[in-house]
């Protein structure tokens, strides 16, 4: 956890905090599609926080490298998530409720290792051999052929009024 996050922590305790992150799809040659194991058992994409004066692609490509060792270019947003179904609790009890901007990257160099610690394991799967993730997305998107042609996002036409 960065310092802001420590501090922001400090002053709310475990109050639910609403957190701006980011997530990468990321594929191999062959199609298959990078996914973390964590130290808790749990799935997941590379991903994590922004930073306050740090842009969504630059928190992409440094999370991944972090997570990963892998230097990669964010080239499209996949979507935006977020509401109560992006909302968890860590087992020190923080609340969290998530929005992600999912980009889809190309890996430009670096060799596949765990820089920080956060994955216990790093491993290729083909899309349709995923296994349910931590925080999951609409399942298309980890296609390497299926990225759509707009950025995807949840709406509800009730919300209109």
């Amino acid at each position: 956890m960065s310092d802001f996050y420590l501090g922001l922590r400090q002053k709310v305790g475990t109050d639910l905090l609403l957190m701006p992150g980011v997530a990468a799809v990321i594929h191999d040659e062959a199609g298959h599609v990078l996914i973390q194991r964590r130290h808790d058992g749990s799935w997941s994409l590379p991903a994590g926080a922004i930073e306050p004066g740090e842009p969504p692609a630059r928190a992409v490509v440094r999370e991944v490298f972090e997570e990963t060792g892998l230097r990669v270019r964010p080239t499209k947003v996949l979507g935006i998530f977020g509401g109560e179904e992006y909302r968890s609790a860590y087992p020190n009890g923080d609340r969290v409720e998530h929005v992600v901007m999912l980009f889809l990257c190309t890996r430009v160099e670096g060799t596949l290792e765990a820089i920080d610690g956060e994955s216990a394991e790093l491993r290729w799967f083909w899309p349709g051999e995923v296994p349910p993730l931590a925080t999951e997305y609409p399942r298309d998107l980890l296609r390497a052929d299926g990225a759509p042609t707009s950025t995807l996002f949840d709406w509800d036409e009730s919300w209109l009024g």
